[in-house]
């Protein structure tokens, strides 16, 4: 341990005293064995993006030399950025890990999904993920939820109970006195487990900085052809766009949050390294969801709407 991440008055005061990085890695790390000694059959939900590959580095921290006991689970759009794609089965393959992946793509071929006239397929994920969670039977879902990215997902707790049909209700949250965690549920319930929870987007780029956490090379500035549709610069694709009013440009960018290509979009950036994305981001008045997410922007309860149907 160095003071590099402890204040000048905590290091003086205290050697001894865990920095903040420190002390949420300890928090998770406990939280993911306290799943492990609770659970039967837990997994992991893992895009490819920043947040869940912390994730799973802490899940690689908590049981190592020991393999991770819990698969992972990835809910495909089919409409991915393919370096987070390529960036996924190799860190699978490098691990050895199971991987589970649960397509909206055919879910609308076999017509249990319709695609949107907008062609967004982030809200069209529930289904596929409440379909893999009972045919698995997972009783646990790590999810690489933050409080500090948007308001519905501050009222969360770290164990939030789902109930049969995979729905969440705000009333049914349950107290976390003294980090204590209470996993019961009924036979079809589960609970969704979100390690993150206190962690803030910069203390998880601080941690990747520490841990020198290999990540896919779109969070950093490069030269990309997007457009500009609602504030926001997308990517062109499949998904339907550029429309004919719509100019692509080339420009250098970076993206915050990667997700469904057809509503994530990308930040003009000239970070580069782990320390330009930290100044950029400790200047920053806008959470990366409320800067880059349209799927958040479709009405002011947008993202609790959908927890309540049983996303994310």
């Amino acid at each position: 341990m160095t003071t590099a991440t402890r204040s000048p008055i905590e290091a003086s005061e205290n050697p001894f005293a865990l920095s903040h990085l420190d002390a949420l890695e300890a928090e998770s790390v406990h939280i993911f064995r306290e799943v492990a000694g609770e659970f039967e059959r837990a997994v992991i939900l893992f895009s490819g993006g920043k947040d869940s590959i912390v994730m799973l580095h802490l899940a690689l921290k908590a049981f190592h030399p020991a393999p991770v006991p819990f698969s992972l689970l990835h809910v495909d759009t089919g409409h991915n950025f393919p370096e987070v794609i390529e960036y996924r089965d190799r860190v699978v393959a490098r691990h050895n890990l199971r991987l589970h992946i649960a397509s909206v793509q055919d879910f609308i071929d076999d017509g249990r999904l319709r695609e949107r006239p907008d062609g967004t397929r982030n809200p069209l994920q529930t289904v596929p993920l409440l379909d893999a969670i009972e045919s698995h039977r997972f009783d646990a879902v790590f999810g690489g939820g933050r409080r500090d990215e948007e308001k519905a997902r501050a009222k969360e707790r770290v164990f939030s109970l789902r109930d049969e049909f995979g729905a969440w209700d705000p009333r049914r949250q349950r107290p976390e006195l003294w980090s204590l965690y209470n996993g019961h549920h009924a036979p079809g319930e589960h609970v969704r487990v979100f390690p993150l929870s206190n962690w803030t987007e910069l203390d998880v780029w601080q941690y990747i900085e520490r841990e020198g956490i290999e990540l896919p090379e779109i969070y950093y500035a490069h030269e990309r052809e997007v457009f500009r549709r609602n504030g926001m610069w997308l990517t062109a694709g499949e998904w339907g766009g550029p429309r004919e009013h719509e100019t692509p440009q080339r420009r250098l960018i970076r993206y915050r949050t990667v997700g469904d290509m057809s509503c994530t979009g990308a930040v003009d950036s000239d970070a580069a390294t782990n320390a330009d994305v930290i100044a950029e981001i400790a200047a920053s008045r806008l959470t990366e969801r409320g800067a880059t997410r349209a799927d958040d922007k479709l009405s002011e309860a947008a993202m609790e709407d959908r927890k309540r149907e049983g996303y994310f």
